[in-house]
């Protein structure tokens, strides 16, 4: 049976059961064969009941292998393989030391998360596929040297830490850099090692509007200004892509704020004079030329604010890829906006620093519905709603449409029933293949709960303030919710940042947000019980979670492009910068 808007199935015939059950069997032994013999499957005490079971059994049998698989392997988090990454960071680090850790060989770089909860960022060992795989749309390509026009992609390269790791002659050495996992997967599929990054600063892709030099810019405003320059001189842009869509409005952020700077380097075809650029100012000039009649085509439209600016400024412009679920669900009106209505969106993907997961379906929402694709690792599930006291693990053909569920990841880089917290539900299985098709929904994360006496999800607290800007606010720019123990019960203190005009009657978005928070069973017992109260709405200054996304840039090892405002943060050191930027409380 399919939906009537759709062609997704919503159960699975018991033919497409078994096929779906085929392949995904095939996917998960291409990945635990070779990684059984890693240094992680042999020594982790997680995995000791496995390798019991294999000792006993005919390895050389598949379903003996995966049957023993599914019966002794437990589910994990990060603190399982926290002792074996820690020798990448030893003072000095031997190729025996580390060499198939997680899975077979030396890695290529080391993945580090975005940290977006507070908590110390984990970094993953990520090693080279195989290079058909590698082009996989999964894992983000680049534009093709010979797709028409031009794509707007802000690319990092950068990296905060490179680690040594010294081979046995003595003689050679390998750097791993410590870097975003689209930053990984990008230099693997260019093959562009870190020793001659320098090398290649003359490189100027096909079809993309930065030259490779701006990968290079480690400060947060001047990787921006550069992009904006090169990309507002450049009209043949068709399609723009960001990780994040929120990440774009800070891109428009810049360029409003540098708007005349902008335009007159692209008059007189000069570099502009900002800090931290020193190294890539020669091969950045030799790419750049003066072009008064684009300048004067761009002073006629103006900086962004009116509704479709993007298509003016790029005629040609026909999508805009970027994520606008979870944290950028709040830039999503701003960019509806400065698009307008003739540029399609989609997302580039579901995925997270542990693993490439899913690619966006395009018979359904393209933003929103992905199919879970064993590209880079198999996904198992755990029925969040489940009464059982123990959680079982479920496969793939036993998920119900409209079920609850938080993917269980074994992975092609060696993590074994991995735990990623989150949680999506079922919309139906693909017909072709019968593999889930799925919305995210929120992170699995009970210390909500405990910090504010209710759990609302995030997916909850973010659909909330969005609606209510739509309707009392204004275009919200981007936020966060932090405690708000000013009084007690301790409530939900949302810190926004708006862009244009407050609204007339904004005060009443308070209310809204409490109507809304209310419809959720346990946040209405807490309220009504005493346990927690109505919510908060402050102002912050305009360009806040800009300068907290370069700050944390300049701090960290994270990417520009991966760096993203927590929907909840718990961090009191950033909770307390935010509030000395509170201008007004609604």
């Amino acid at each position: 049976m399919s939906h009537p808007d759709t062609d997704l199935l919503d159960s699975l015939s018991a033919e497409l059961s078994q096929r779906l059950k085929g392949l995904l069997d095939q996917a998960l032994l291409g990945f635990i064969r070779p990684n059984f013999a890693s240094q992680f499957a042999r020594h982790a005490p997680e995995l000791a009941n496995f390798r019991d079971s294999i000792a006993r059994t005919d390895s050389k049998d598949d379903i003996e292998f995966l049957r023993s698989f599914q019966e002794f392997i437990p589910t994990t988090n990060y603190e399982s393989y926290r002792p074996f990454m820690a020798k990448f960071f030893a003072t000095h680090c031997k190729e025996a030391d580390v060499k198939n850790m997680l899975a077979p060989g030396l890695p290529y770089c080391l993945a580090v998360s975005s940290a977006t909860s507070g908590k110390a960022s984990k970094t993953f060992p990520m090693y080279r596929p195989a290079p058909h795989v590698l082009h996989h749309p999964i894992y983000l390509p680049l534009p093709s040297p010979h797709s028409e026009g031009s794509t707007l992609s802000p690319s990092s390269l950068s990296f905060g830490q490179a680690l040594k790791i010294d081979f046995e002659d003595g003689q050679k050495s390998k750097v791993l850099p410590v870097c975003s996992a689209t930053v990984g997967y990008l230099r693997m599929q260019m093959d562009w090692d870190v020793e001659h990054d320098k090398d290649r600063l003359d490189l100027w892709m096909p079809g993309k509007t930065d030259p490779y030099a701006i990968s290079l810019v480690k400060s947060y405003r001047a990787f921006f200004i550069l992009n904006a320059l090169f990309a507002l001189a450049d009209r043949r842009v068709t399609t723009i892509r960001f990780l994040f869509a929120s990440v774009f409005v800070n891109f428009l952020q810049y360029v409003e704020d540098e708007w005349l700077l902008l335009v007159d380097c692209i008059e007189k075809g000069i570099i502009p004079d900002i800090e931290n650029i020193g190294h890539v100012r020669e091969p950045l000039e030799k790419h750049f030329t003066p072009n008064p009649l684009r300048a004067a085509e761009l002073r006629e439209i103006g900086p962004p604010g009116i509704q479709g600016w993007a298509v003016r400024v790029w005629p040609d412009l026909k999508r805009f890829i970027g994520v606008t679920g979870g944290s950028a669900a709040a830039s999503v009106p701003k960019i509806i906006h400065v698009l307008g209505p003739s540029v399609p969106t989609q997302a580039p993907g579901y995925g997270s620093s542990e693993c490439f997961i899913g690619i966006p379906y395009f018979k359904g929402d393209p933003n929103t519905d992905f199919k879970i694709v064993p590209v880079d690792g198999v996904a198992e599930y755990l029925d969040v709603r489940s009464n059982e006291p123990s959680e079982r693990i479920l496969s793939a053909w036993e998920l119900v449409t409209g079920g609850h569920y938080e993917p269980v990841l074994t992975t092609r880089n060696g993590l074994w029933r991995y735990r990623l917290g989150d949680v999506f539900t079922v919309k139906g299985f693909a017909p072709d293949d019968g593999i889930p098709v799925v919305n995210y929904l929120h992170k699995r994360d009970d210390s909500l709960g405990l910090a504010f006496g209710s759990t609302c999800t995030e997916s909850q607290l973010t659909n909330a303030i969005v609606s209510a800007s739509k309707r009392w606010i204004g275009q919200i720019i981007g936020f966060t919710v932090v405690g708000d123990d000013r009084d007690t019960p301790i409530a939900y203190g949302y810190l926004v940042e708006i862009g244009g005009e407050i609204g007339k009657d904004a005060r009443l978005a308070t209310q809204q947000i409490f109507e809304d928070l209310m419809a959720n069973d346990e946040y209405r017992i807490a309220f009504w019980q005493g346990r927690a109260r109505q919510p908060t709405i402050r102002l912050v200054e305009k360009g806040t979670f800009t300068e907290y996304r370069r700050q944390k840039c300049d701090k960290t090892n994270i990417s520009m492009a991966q760096v993203k405002v927590p929907i909840v943060s718990s961090d009191p050191t950033f909770k307390e910068w935010l509030l000395q930027r509170v201008i007004m409380e609604l």
